[in-house]
């Protein structure tokens, strides 16, 4: 009897910013997510917008080269009060995304709200509140944890796109995350495998 063939993924989460660029990158194999790398790109210390997001084109394409990822998921619809740093934004985003489609790496985006929800169950969570449950979920010493919360807003954008390449019924009766296919269903954390377990049990941790 030949096993199915189980689906393999290696996504490079993108968060991306004028000054700083968090980046992730996690293998996929089914219901299983093991952490590749995860950093900050700092080009703060470039003089002037243009050369900044140069430097991060050249170090996305250079990260696909590298580590081979078969998709890129990468934050949207990123609002701020200020109009110019919304423009900023807009140019970072679009960076990230020709680099990965110079590379014919297919694009994903998620808002921020929708990331949140995806890993902690609610749409207002801090970044710092993100960053523990990936910690949880993916059993990250302390030491190994960055100061900078870019790169674990990389990993939240990567993480959600993890969970909704399988989750269940997602083009049915309204289910947007794994909190909310659970309350639909009147699942436990019992009913329930791989990373939708782990998000229930990691909620009744907070």
């Amino acid at each position: 009897m030949v096993d199915k063939l189980v689906a393999r993924h290696r996504i490079l989460g993108v968060d991306p910013g004028t000054l700083f660029m968090g980046y992730a990158l996690l293998d996929t194999e089914g219901n299983k997510v093991s952490l590749v790398d995860f950093g900050v790109l700092d080009v703060h210390k470039l003089d002037g917008q243009y050369p900044r997001l140069q430097k991060e084109f050249f170090f996305l394409q250079e990260m696909i080269d590298k580590y081979h990822p078969t998709e890129l998921a990468i934050e949207t619809q990123f609002v701020d009060k200020n109009p110019q740093t919304m423009i900023k934004i807009v140019h970072a985003q679009g960076v990230a995304i020709a680099a990965a489609l110079s590379k014919d790496i297919p694009v994903n985006e998620y808002s921020p709200m929708k990331i949140k929800m995806a890993i902690t169950g609610n749409g207002h969570s801090s970044k710092e509140q993100v960053a523990g449950m990936l910690q949880r979920f993916l059993n990250i010493p302390d030491e190994q944890m960055p100061k900078k919360l870019d790169a674990t807003d990389a990993l939240a954008i990567a993480y959600c796109h993890f969970l909704q390449l399988g989750l269940p019924l997602k083009d049915e009766h309204g289910a947007k995350d794994w909190t909310t296919f659970a309350k639909q269903k009147g699942l436990t954390d019992k009913g329930l495998t791989g990373p939708a377990q782990q998000l229930l049990a990691a909620l009744g941790k907070k």
